[in-house]
């Protein structure tokens, strides 16, 4: 037969409704849209979780006991200890502020360093013209950016307003000043370093903030946010995922449609043969039919799959994609290697066993 002849039968077959392709199409979408989505959506959780503890400070760890070297500490966000997005900040108790609208009302500050205001305001600018409040005091005073406070300890301008939601993470931040001063200003009661990810060597970065002196023996590295597990390991996390499993159980649905699918014409196929037709455009027509509901099932499913990781997806909906559609993409494989082997299982002398057997 040639190869025109092929094609024109196989599409024949399809429209005429003799190879089911609508059924077996639907069967492919919704195999490949359940597996790939049960990945999606598992990764998703994953990432919502990672962000959860991004947002509420549980990847930053803070050294205290000691005295901290301020310029060191900030010096750890250039240095980062081979991690991407570090950011590190020093930081000690100020004096109490007693603004002069409440005179009987004071307000702890903190003195920090550059690097604190950045991990804080979560910008790559610091602005250090003037001291920072949390969003508590700036809604108890009327306080934006470029305001400016009368206090008994002087006039304050506002630099910014920074968020600290009590969600579990050290409360002294939540209403309060914080005053930016150099690095170099003297030493600190504390250092915080943020990674993300974590490389798992907080601890030794930050020790290497800290001054030699008799206080320093007795200092300990704690979490910002102790309310979430302070073993987390995203790395691992996402290795051992129960979805990692997905794409070989495509593999099987994908070898069981596409036997499915030739065995049940198995009588039409010997039958072919016997009237003419060579295996080699029996096997091609198998392999076009197949194609092309496997095919387009494999596509609505990526289509799909696509729409919910868009939606869903807290970072990149692209890296989420690409791994749900393996499952599709296992699937879609096995219905055509299946069809094609199964497809070759199939003589012309088979004919009379398969018409008894019907």
């Amino acid at each position: 037969m040639r190869l025109r002849s092929v094609l024109s039968e196989a599409l024949r077959n399809i429209g005429a409704g003799v190879s089911h392709a609508l059924l077996m199409f639907a069967a492919v979408l919704f195999a490949s849209t359940l597996l790939g989505g049960y990945e999606a959506a598992n990764v998703v959780g994953l990432e919502t979780e990672a962000v959860q503890r991004i947002n509420a400070y549980a990847d930053v760890g803070a050294i205290v006991g000691g005295t901290v070297d301020g310029a060191a500490c900030d010096r750890l966000a250039d240095a980062g200890g081979g991690v991407m997005g570090t950011l590190a900040g020093a930081m000690r108790a100020g004096q109490q502020i007693v603004p002069l609208a409440t005179p009987g009302k004071d307000i702890s500050s903190y003195e920090v360093t550059p690097g604190m205001i950045r991990m804080i305001a979560r910008t790559t600018k610091t602005d250090v013209s003037g001291v920072w409040v949390s969003t508590d005091v700036s809604k108890d005073f009327g306080l934006t950016k470029g305001s400016v406070m009368q206090t008994e300890q002087g006039t304050m301008s506002v630099a910014g307003v920074f968020d600290w939601p009590n969600d579990g993470r050290d409360t002294r931040f939540a209403y309060a000043f914080l005053v930016p001063v150099s690095a170099s200003n003297g030493t600190f009661d504390e250092c915080w370093v943020r990674q993300w990810p974590q490389s798992g060597q907080t601890e030794d970065v930050l020790f290497s903030t800290l001054v030699a002196s008799g206080s320093s023996s007795n200092a300990g590295v704690t979490q910002v946010n102790k309310s979430f597990d302070s073993h987390y390991d995203a790395q691992a996390s996402y290795g051992q995922r129960m979805t990692r499993w997905m794409p070989w159980l495509g593999l099987a649905v994908g070898l069981m449609f596409g036997a499915f699918g030739v065995r049940r014409r198995r009588l039409e196929y010997a039958g072919a043969l016997h009237s003419g037709q060579s295996k080699g455009a029996q096997l091609l027509e198998i392999a076009v039919e197949t194609l092309i509901w496997s095919g387009l099932a494999c596509a609505s499913s990526a289509a799909l799959l696509g729409a919910y990781c868009v939606r869903m997806s807290i970072a990149d909906s692209m890296t989420v994609w690409l791994g749900a559609m393996r499952a599709p993409c296992a699937i879609f494989a096995g219905v055509m290697v299946s069809s094609v082997l199964v497809g070759m299982t199939i003589h012309e002398t088979q004919l009379f066993r398969f018409f008894k057997q019907r």
